[in-house]
Formats: structure tokens, sequence, C-alpha cells
């Protein structure tokens, strides 16, 4: 087991320093001269001399690199250019609002998903089977937008239960911030839901056809007991995959639910970098959110130990 953790730990660095040095050279060697880039074709050169000095431009690339790597290991991820601020200010007052939300949704997407997967594998070529997985072919190809907008005309402006956007923040109270998060969650969760239940019914008929649970059927197990106490267990390490991918996605990928619903999150934040040309935000908050998405993918490739023991013992 320990060896397996350590192996993964070195993947995890090796993958954030090739990341690190992707996002460095699309974001500081792709566009150019990120000065002029940040400034505008209308700058003048005295400006754009001047900008380029204060970001250090003119230092040797790998020396850049460097700097930039050594200054995040020490929780400078810069000052933006837009806003005058640290890049890690506006990080703090927004990844409480993308993080709960990402969390929200993926807890609502595997609530969904894991008793309908498992009902249409249990019932399999029947009536509910197709039935479940008409209404996820419907869920994955809808737009999670769409859902959202549904939701703010039928529960919000109709039903007025929810408020149709923003956010109150944490300090106004647990219950009416998560309140606000709800819709938005709902929305996200919808279409992983769909793609989660699909995979866990996908996965738990592919170990409902192996031997071992041929032989505990012959043994006098149920169709019932076999799934319950063998198949769902082994079933899992590709939905914990899907679950693991769908975090990162829900973390870095709500960029459209944020500005629907009005919500101060990080996908607003990297827009709104992009969009002002604000590269000290985009490298630094693309970073913070490619560190999450890798994290991540250790834990998921930890929890794999855990549900399958050839992985503990080296033996896969």
């Amino acid at each position: 087991m320990l060896v397996f953790i350590l192996k993964r730990l070195l993947s995890l660095v090796l993958t954030l320093i090739a990341a690190s040095v992707v996002i460095f050279f699309v974001i500081e060697v792709i566009p150019g001269d990120p000065a002029s880039f940040m400034m505008g074709f209308e700058a003048s050169p005295e400006a754009v001399d001047a900008l380029r000095e204060q970001l250090g431009l003119n230092a040797p690339l790998w020396e850049r690199y460097i700097n930039w790597i050594m200054a995040l290991l020490r929780g400078d991820f810069g000052t933006s250019y837009t806003y005058k601020v640290p890049v890690a200010e506006l990080v703090s007052d927004r990844i409480w609002v993308s993080l709960p939300l990402a969390i929200y949704a993926l807890i609502l997407s595997v609530v969904i998903a894991f008793p309908v997967g498992v009902l249409a594998a249990s019932r399999r070529n029947s009536a509910t089977d197709v039935t479940i997985m008409g209404a996820t072919q419907l869920g994955i190809a809808v737009p999670n937008f769409w859902f959202a907008m549904i939701l703010v005309l039928l529960l919000a402006i109709k039903a007025r239960w929810f408020s149709a956007g923003g956010f109150p923040g944490w300090e106004e109270g647990f219950f009416p911030a998560l309140k606000a998060l709800t819709l938005p969650a709902v929305a996200l969760a919808l279409p992983q839901a769909s793609i989660l239940s699909r995979v866990m019914r996908s996965s738990l008929l592919d170990t409902l056809s192996e031997d071992y649970i041929r032989t505990a059927r012959a043994k006098g197990l149920s169709r019932r007991q076999a799934l319950w106490r063998h198949a769902l267990r082994n079933a899992l390490i590709p939905v914990l995959t899907i679950i693991g991918l769908q975090f990162s996605f829900l973390m870095a990928g709500s960029v459209i639910i944020e500005k629907v619903f009005f919500l101060p999150g990080m996908g607003s934040l990297v827009f709104l970098g992009i969009t002002q040309r604000d590269l000290i935000v985009v490298k630094s908050v693309v970073m913070m959110l490619v560190f999450a998405v890798i994290v991540v993918a250790f834990l998921v490739d930890v929890a794999y130990a855990f549900v399958d023991p050839r992985l503990r013992k080296g033996r896969a």
C-alpha cells in the first residue's frame, strides 16, 4: 500500500511540473510579448516597457519560470493587473463559492446516480431500464445552462422557493448560502448524474457476467445478494474515475452556470481575467485549478487501493 501511494505521489509531482511548464509557455510565450498583449496594441512603447520591467519580463525565460514557481511555493500568486490586489486575495474570496458548489453538485450527482444505476442494472432490458436509460440520455444531451434556466423559471420565478441568482455569503448563515447554491448545484448535477448512472449500470453489468458471480449464484446466492455483496464493490473502480473527473469539471468548468446565477466563483474569475487580458490572474488561477485536478486524481487512485485489494498488495 505504501509503495503504491509513493508511486502515485511521484506521478503527482511530475505531472504538476509538466503542467506548470505547459501553462507558463502557453500564457507567456505563445501570445508573444505578454506586456503588449495585456496593455493592448494602442499602448505607447514607454508604457509597455514599464509594464515589462514591472513584471520582470526582461529576464531570461528560464529565470522567469523559476521565479514564478518559487513564488507559487511561497503562496505568492502575484498582483492582479486589473484589480491591483493580490491574486491570492481574489481566489480566497471566490474559492468559498466554487468549492462548496462543486462538492454540493457532486454529492447530488452521486446520490442520484448510484441508486438509479443499480436499479437499471438489476432490471436489465426491462421497462424500468429502458426508461432510465432514455432519461439519462436526455440528461447528457441537454446542456446544464438549459437546466439552469428551467429551474430559475419554475422554482425561482413561478414558485418563488429560491432566489434567481446571487450569493449572500457564508457570513449571512449556512442555510441561506446553501439555499443560494441549490439551484446551480442541481443544474450542474443533473448531466453529471446521467453520465455517472450509465457508467454505474454498464460497470455492474460487466461485473455480473464474471465467473466469480456465477460461482456465487451457483452456491445459492440470489441475484440481488450477489450484486450487493460482490458485484457492487468491484464495479466501483470506473465509477470512482468518473467521480474524480466530474469533481475536476465542476471546479473548473462551471463558468456558464456561475454567469447564469451571478455567482462570484473561480470560473467567473478566470473568465474576467481572460476578457480583461489579465494574464497574471489567468496563469495563477489556472495553475491552482490544475493542482486541484491532479490532487483529486491522486485521491481517486488511493481510493482504488481501498476498493481493489490487489493494489494494496502490490499485484496490480
